[in-house]
């Protein structure tokens, strides 16, 4: 299962817990019923998972499977903090689907996402009307940034600011002609510069990138179903029809006269 499955599942959050330096902190030995998804900002622990010991520290996030024997102790509680939630993840069509992480990772301390988690955990504690709709979509934000950092290995919150803007300009004004230099324009930088950053922030090449944008938009056109091929392909910054109907076929693996709407 990777980041597209994950899309099409549906997490039912039955516990969500702010664990702050409580000094008799610990959990008994017990088969969980859920997934664990347990994200420590301070201090150690060793968790006891399937009977294997696994010591834990601050920026470590673990994914304990669902079904699993656990436990947990800090040799310090008073200074252990972490951000817990239990919950069973489904596929839209109902059946149990799973987390493709490993039981622990070192992800670090991401402010961003110790603000997301701050913010659930107001959700989750109001109980005010709509919350769990609430919950709901910031636990999904929050697991997108995990899968993003260990299946995909990016990190887009720390992206370079102005690789940020270019995205910005490349998403707003795909449908124009548009060459790297002015793009590098756009953010006050060199175009051999700015291609070099741009590749290593995204891992993809600024023209892959801009292809990319173009090509999405132009299926959700063709899908509608109001415009021909050469419409779309001349809508989506495309002067040569014959070059998009390549490029289509090579992203999507069918011809864009092949799109049903």
């Amino acid at each position: 299962m990777g980041i597209d499955d994950f899309n099409n599942s549906i997490p039912l959050i039955d516990y969500f817990k702010h664990r702050m330096h409580t000094p008799d902190w610990l959990i008994e030995y017990k088969r969980t019923n859920y997934i664990d998804i347990t994200y420590i900002i301070g201090g150690q622990a060793i968790y006891t998972i399937n009977r294997q010991k696994i010591p834990v520290q601050e920026g470590d996030l673990l994914c304990i499977p669902k079904g699993s024997e656990r436990s947990a102790v800090s040799s310090n509680p008073a200074s252990f903090e972490c951000f817990a939630a239990n919950f069973n993840l489904t596929s839209l069509t109902g059946e149990e689907t799973v987390v493709p992480l490993p039981i622990q990772s070192q992800v670090g301390i991401h402010n961003d996402l110790i603000s997301h988690y701050k913010k659930l955990n107001e959700d989750f504690l109001s109980r005010s009307p709509g919350y769990v709709m609430r919950v709901r979509a910031r636990f999904m934000l929050i697991m997108q940034r995990f899968l993003e950092m260990l299946v995909y290995d990016v990190d887009t919150y720390k992206f370079d600011p102005r690789v940020k803007q270019a995205i910005r300009y490349i998403t707003e004004n795909y449908a124009e002609p548009m060459s790297i230099s002015m793009v590098a324009a756009s953010v006050s930088l060199n175009p051999v510069y700015f291609g070099t950053l741009f590749k290593r922030e995204t891992r993809i090449s600024f023209r892959d990138y801009l292809n990319t944008i173009r090509i999405n938009q132009a299926e959700d056109m063709l899908r509608a179903g109001k415009w021909n091929v050469t419409e779309v392909a001349q809508h989506c910054g495309f002067t040569d029809v014959f070059y998009f109907s390549r490029l289509f076929k090579k992203h999507k693996g069918i011809p864009p006269s092949s799109v049903q709407s």
